[in-house]
């Protein structure tokens, strides 16, 4: 599930193309190493095809192999890195993202939504560590997340049922709602409010709060949000102070998205 995702002709697909793309995202953090039969598993593909593509990749430099074992090589890095060179747009959101850290001492973050994950596509982290390890590129569950749940707000209604039929509604702290009638309530009160803020639903301790970033048709693309410790900073002031200043930002960033664009 992708919200922009284009209806084509099957005609018109490459599906070995497909393939390979499904075997190199079947790699992730849970799954650094896999064999043939395991990438099998996880892709649907059967193994003969599998293991096609994993020579493929070997040869093209993308994996490398030991003893039947594959793993993914620094060159696929040059995948993602087309899509921070050709999205340049992102950059000019930094600036506003730096004056945002430097008068909240708190971090700031912009993603997208992808299939039923968030991407983060720039950051500007804070000095305080925090034990959650977020770069670009990171992938989050959309119903944990602020950010995830301001995008699920301004989806329309079919893509938003598409989403809750793909979604694994997985518990990830003892808080973590991951009742689906909940979330919808959830998600509803996000677009009438026009924000997110979540509590201990990603990490115990962590609270974030999100809105939406726009382009000149008023169309959310991205979300930008603030996260903190509950411990330094209570609700009341999430709300109060870094409320209005995320949505300045936010307007500031939307301004030069809309102004890149023309």
């Amino acid at each position: 599930m992708s919200r922009h995702k284009m209806q084509i002709n099957p005609a018109d697909r490459v599906q070995s193309l497909e393939k390979g793309l499904a075997v190199i995202q079947s790699f992730s953090q849970e799954h650094p190493t896999l064999t043939v039969s395991h990438a099998s598993k996880l892709t649907g593909l059967n193994r003969p095809t599998v293991r096609r593509i994993m020579l493929t990749l070997e040869a093209l430099g993308f994996v490398q192999a030991d003893e039947g074992h594959y793993s993914l090589t620094a060159k696929t890095l040059t995948l993602g890195y087309a899509y921070l060179s050709s999205q340049n747009l992102w950059n000019f959101a930094y600036p506003k993202m730096r004056e945002f850290v430097q008068e909240t001492g708190e971090s700031c973050s912009i993603s997208v939504l992808e299939e039923t994950d968030i991407i983060y596509v720039a950051r500007v982290p804070a000095k305080r560590i925090m034990s959650i390890n977020i770069d670009i590129g990171t992938r989050l569950p959309a119903y944990a997340t602020s950010m995830g749940r301001v995008l699920l707000a301004h989806l329309n209604e079919e893509q938003l049922e598409d989403y809750w039929i793909h979604a694994k509604l997985d518990p990830i702290t003892d808080q973590t709602i991951t009742n689906m009638e909940a979330l919808k309530s959830i998600i509803h009160e996000v677009r009438i409010n026009g924000y997110a803020h979540v509590e201990n639903q990603l990490e115990q301790g962590l609270r974030s709060l999100a809105v939406p970033l726009t382009n000149r048709h008023g169309e959310t693309v991205a979300a930008i949000n603030c996260s903190v410790h509950a411990g330094r900073i209570t609700e009341e002031v999430l709300l109060s102070t870094f409320l209005p200043l995320l949505r300045a930002t936010a307007r500031g960033v939307s301004n030069d998205i809309i102004a890149h664009r023309q």
